[in-house]
């Protein structure tokens, strides 16, 4: 009896590590096929932005001939550097270094929240609304948008962050904390494509 209770202990530990190995294979998968359908809005927009900035002629609003680059620069450096921190956080967690992945998620946090600063600063200052003809109303589309995953973003990572406080929670897996780095990555890069639209060609 002891030999047969020990056989159907392995098995029983093996349909077990199997379905938890097929339930995350499904998980990673969803949510490859959730940011490729957040790609395909992003370029729908990109491409209606390129179309209609090389076929209207009176592109910018009156009296606008074309924006500031040097702070919405700086805000781009430091979002793209925030790839790597959150980079950092993950590997310190993978080697169950609780202290560095707090830290460096928290610094992600941070580096996100004064992109929108930035971004909130540079609205204020702009001298058209989303009213302003179509280059007003695709420019604050796009980067309200992308503004809002930035924020969804941050709140992922406070989650995150939050979680690992609980004892033991991330014994068993870091599904929770590589999608939201995919995430993040995934926000980066959507913002060169739009800051190289929207400020660098001109």
């Amino acid at each position: 009896m002891t030999a047969e209770r020990a056989l159907s202990q392995d098995l029983e530990a093996n349909v077990r590590e199997h379905q938890e190995h097929d339930e995350a294979g499904n998980s990673k998968f969803g949510f490859i096929v959730f940011l490729l359908s957040e790609s395909v809005i992003f370029l729908s927009f990109f491409v209606g932005y390129t179309i209609f900035k090389t076929t209207t002629t009176d592109w910018y609003p009156a009296g606008v001939t074309g924006l500031e680059t040097r702070e919405p620069l700086l805000n781009t450096i430091v979002l793209v550097s925030s790839s790597f921190v959150i980079y950092v956080a993950e590997r310190y967690l993978h080697d169950k270094k609780l202290w560095g992945f707090r830290l460096f998620l928290l610094a992600t946090m941070v580096m996100g929240g004064y992109f929108l600063f930035g971004q909130a600063v540079e609205w204020r200052g702009l001298p058209f609304t989303y009213q302003s003809g179509l280059f007003g109303s695709l420019f604050y589309l796009l980067t309200g948008f992308h503004g809002l995953h930035v924020l969804t973003g941050i709140l992922l990572q406070g989650l995150m962050l939050g979680r690992s406080f609980l004892p033991g929670n991330y014994d068993n897996g870091f599904f929770g904390v590589e999608a939201t780095s995919l995430f993040w990555h995934f926000v980066d890069v959507i913002w060169i494509v739009l800051y190289t639209l929207i400020y660098v060609w001109q």
